[in-house]
């Protein structure tokens, strides 16, 4: 296994960058590394850290913050579902003290604008000469962490703003393209039981996120020790553990991660086996799928193994991999027919049938 370099290929320039690049990054850092096997041992030490940040003010969500930082890993975005009051936005929060990333919350409303995202131009006179210019004023999308709030509470040509920054890292404003911070991570939050005033995600956007996380009701211990921490003193202050640079090349180490074929076609097979219209689709997803899942899917199942694998200290990830992180991949990219939404059958139920029929084959 080997270091590659790694950066995303453009169209075009961006007129300005508020931070090195992912490829300056990688360049100016990759020279203090001894190797690869090193750095997927100090890897392993990065999570603990972390988690113990994470866990002075976060009771659980172990499993949550562990596919966090898979998603973080893999340069991917997440999409985070849960009630009230379970604490996704200061986890979310929590993580980006721990990772030493700036932080942006965005708190999504019927009212909110593209450009309250983005950021809008405004017209700007000289004191000294007297001339006007237009000014571009960065929104809060210019964040290394954006925890996009409630993201479903606002109309479809706001949530289309996060389109471009979640696929191209960067922001298209008149004639000028600015590039996003590096790293870059949107995780998204939604409620849901509530429904009245909602505006469900369009495909095209849900499928931009690598992971839809369900997060549950702590069990009684835990909700117990959340009580005793937050009606008690402070708690104690969070300290980065992992600097952005550092984090950067991780990202590139998942990368260089060799895969083997057998473990690239066991994705493709997943989510080509959730397709109705596939020539080797079961009989249950025929009848049960109206929709399934592209081939990002494919190529998200890949990168989450193989940022697992990582995290495990493993130079490789195998078909179990795949497996762990594939209901999470394909969550929000299967969506049952009428027959199953009838028979009270989930996407969870049919991907779950999915993984259970490859491993048997």
């Amino acid at each position: 296994m080997r270091w590659v370099r790694y950066g995303r290929r453009r169209n075009h320039q961006p007129v300005e960058s508020a931070q090195p690049d992912r490829q300056t990054l990688i360049t100016e850092n990759t020279a203090t590394l001894d190797s690869p096997a090193e750095v997927l041992a100090r890897l392993a030490g990065v999570q603990d850290r972390v988690e113990a940040e994470v866990g002075k003010q976060i009771i659980g969500h172990r499993g949550t913050l562990h596919k966090l930082l898979v998603t973080l890993l893999a340069n991917g975005h997440a999409l985070l579902v849960g009630v009230p009051g379970l604490a996704k936005t200061l986890l979310v929060s929590t993580l980006a003290k721990a990772l030493d990333l700036e932080f942006s919350r965005i708190q999504f409303t019927p009212d909110l604008m593209p450009s309250d995202i983005t950021g809008t131009e405004v017209l700007r006179e000289d004191p000294q000469t007297g001339r006007r210019s237009f000014q571009f004023l960065k929104g809060p999308v210019f964040a290394n962490i954006i925890l996009a709030d409630e993201v479903n509470r606002t109309p479809p040509k706001t949530q289309a703003a996060l389109l471009q920054a979640m696929q191209e890292t960067e922001v298209t404003v008149g004639p000028e393209t600015f590039a996003l911070p590096q790293p870059f991570f949107v995780l998204a939050t939604q409620n849901p039981i509530e429904q009245e005033g909602t505006y469900p995600l369009p495909e095209a956007q849900l499928d931009r996120f690598m992971f839809e996380l369900r997060i549950g009701y702590p069990d009684a211990d835990d909700e117990a020790a959340v009580a005793m921490l937050t009606t008690g003193s402070e708690p104690p202050e969070v300290h980065p553990a992992v600097t952005g640079a550092e984090l950067a090349n991780y990202q590139a180490l998942v990368r260089a991660i060799p895969v083997a074929p057998s473990v690239v076609e066991y994705a493709v097979g997943l989510a080509r086996s959730t397709r109705p219209g596939a020539r080797r689709a079961p009989d249950f997803v025929r009848n049960m799928v109206a929709w399934g899942a592209g081939p990002r899917a494919s190529q998200h199942m890949v990168l989450a193994a193989k940022a697992r694998a990582a995290l495990d200290g493993r130079p490789s990830p195998n078909l179990d991999d795949v497996r762990a992180v594939a209901p999470d991949v394909l969550r929000h990219r299967v969506v049952p027919g009428f027959e199953a939404e009838a028979e009270g059958v989930s996407a969870d139920n049919i991907i779950s049938r999915v993984i259970e029929g490859s491993a048997a084959g």
